[in-house]
């Protein structure tokens, strides 16, 4: 069986010009970095703003687990299978952080013969845009230290210090950190953080800008530092939004790629759906609107992570609305959270589906709460068995939803026609009541027990002494109306990633609070989640390799 990476080297690309002329934009619309890869242009964002709107189809899934639910790969394949159906359709997609690439899960670029092309350079370096955040962080943070150091006029409290530096990769080594060790003239010693780039505000930031004048207002708002007296020092006091801007110049404009069957894709921004806000940009989302008719996209994680963040968050923000949702499962995930060990998951066990299936019920019970038709799809794998995929048709069915069976893994859009065909039917006969979960006028402490309650299933929310001080300085700053992006295990609907299925009677801790107020959201971070990943014990990196040639293998 060829490997992921294999299928996409084998896969004969089309010029990116070719696949950009789909979508009705000229060459010199789009600024191109190779044959295969370009950039939207300002210009051409500017020229379709007054298009018609298409449709918005949201792809999420169940809570993770080792035995895969292939979530970018339903999107991917999806796509491909509305192109098959002579549908005008563009799929608007995150581009993958090298944290995972190289940690624990791999590439990010779809599976099989659903996926986005070319698959190396979207993992790798891409365009650079990631390598533009990092800068433009670490440039911020340069210049507030720079700012202690050289008098210290705005009255930087060095114990006050929030902005963390940023690397887009796993190690753990530089969570806390100690910098300005040295002479006194290598700045004022102090305690200082890492996190992963995917985890920045700018990447938030970036993600939910509608153009520069957008990006450089929000970033102009982000808090680096508090002051002797208590006064909150923004990255405007510290006069870097300009040089920050001119980094993310480029970053900010929106990538064109392709599918294996070349189906258009723009891949752009990345934050993580555990600790950050998990959606594209609001830019690539509303120009994939205006250049098709049916948009795919995606948010990271489970529905209880990313689904809740794209709604309460991103469509808030930029008034998007969804018209369906696709809700991503598998037999094997499932029997994982009815108690099956990974080496089991190939055996039929109905009784294990029966106890799993729960996580299934709680993402629809959740998804229905927004009032966008729900379509539930079975990510196909050759050692299901028809008793459990009936099982599964006839639960989902029961509870409001459609049903369709996915083999794009294996047969790429031809295996997606069937959950094409729901989805197509979903748009034009069901109608969507979008609604986000909590009003924005509701207390900080209410949005984040609102959604541990009603997304999560917590009886209740404890706070560490510090995230409750921390929330009434931020409500005393005049952020309160903000929306809550909540930081926490994507492996349960409990912030303890090992209550599998649909845990009951619990109550979830959050431990710190911050306000990125930048992004415009007050992020609360649950139980043991970190904002800088580490590496597990055999890293991905271990297998990954070049020959002769020049040809990666091991990627994926």
């Amino acid at each position: 069986m060829k490997t992921d990476i294999q299928i996409a080297q084998e896969n004969e690309m089309e010029p990116i010009t070719k696949v950009a002329a789909q979508l009705g934009i000229r060459e010199d619309d789009i600024e191109l970095y190779g044959r295969y890869k370009a950039k939207l242009s300002d210009e051409l964002i500017e020229r379709v703003r007054e298009n018609p709107d298409g449709k918005l189809v949201l792809v999420t899934a169940i809570n993770p687990t080792p035995a895969g639910e292939g979530k970018t790969t339903t999107s991917i394949g999806l796509a491909q299978a509305m192109a098959k159906r002579n549908k005008k359709a563009i799929l608007a997609l995150r581009e993958p952080s090298l944290g995972p690439c190289f940690g624990i899960k791999g590439g990010a670029a779809g599976g099989g013969f659903a996926q986005v092309v070319p698959m190396e350079d979207l993992n790798l370096h891409f365009t650079g845009d990631f390598h533009a955040i990092t800068s433009a962080n670490n440039l911020l943070a340069a210049m507030l230290d720079n700012h202690i150091q050289q008098g210290n006029a705005l009255g930087i409290d060095p114990r006050q210090v929030v902005w963390k530096r940023c690397l887009d990769m796993n190690d753990r080594a530089l969570r806390n950190v100690v910098v300005g060790l040295g002479s006194k003239a290598d700045g004022m010693v102090r305690e200082d953080h890492f996190v992963i780039t995917v985890a920045s505000e700018i990447m938030a930031v970036l993600c939910l800008a509608d153009d520069m004048e957008d990006l450089k207002r929000r970033l102009g708002r982000m808090i680096v530092a508090y002051s002797f007296s208590g006064k909150p020092v923004t990255a405007a006091d510290l006069q870097a939004v300009g040089a920050m801007a001119a980094l993310l110049k480029d970053a900010l404009k929106p990538n064109l790629i392709q599918t294996l069957e070349h189906t258009p894709a723009i891949v752009h921004g990345g934050p993580f759906a555990n600790i950050a806000h998990g959606c594209n940009s609001v830019r690539a989302t509303k120009t994939a609107l205006k250049l098709a008719d049916i948009t795919i996209t995606e948010a990271g994680f489970g529905a209880d992570l990313g689904a809740e963040k794209f709604f309460d968050i991103k469509c808030r923000m930029s008034g998007l609305k969804p018209d369906a949702v696709v809700l991503v499962a598998t037999v094997r995930a499932l029997k994982y959270n009815g108690g099956v060990p990974k080496t089991e998951l190939s055996d039929e066990n109905l009784s294990a589906l029966q106890k799993g299936i729960v996580n299934l019920e709680k993402h629809i019970e959740n998804l229905q709460k927004y009032g966008v038709p729900i379509i539930v799809t079975l990510n196909s794998f050759v050692t299901d068995t028809e008793a459990e995929v009936s099982y599964i048709e006839s639960f989902c069915r029961e509870r409001g939803c459609d049903f369709a069976l996915s083999e794009v893994w294996a047969k790429g859009g031809e295996g997606g026609l069937a959950l094409a065909d729901r989805v197509i039917d979903a748009l034009e006969n069901k109608e969507s009541h979008f609604q986000t979960l909590y009003d924005d006028a509701l207390p900080l402490k209410e949005k984040i027990e609102t959604i541990a309650r009603e997304i999560y299933g917590a009886d209740g929310v404890t706070y560490s002494a510090a995230a409750a001080k921390e929330l009434k300085r931020i409500g005393e700053l005049g952020m309160g109306d903000f929306p809550v992006c909540m930081a926490k295990t994507q492996y349960s609907l409990s912030d303890d990633q090992k209550k599998l299925g649909r845990p009951e009677h619990f109550t979830v801790n959050v431990r710190e609070v911050y306000a990125s107020a930048g992004a415009g959201f007050v992020v609360a971070i649950l139980g043991a989640i970190m904002t800088m990943p580490g590496l597990p014990k055999e890293p991905a990196a271990n297998r990954i390799d070049v020959d002769a040639e020049g040809r990666i293998t091991g990627l994926f």
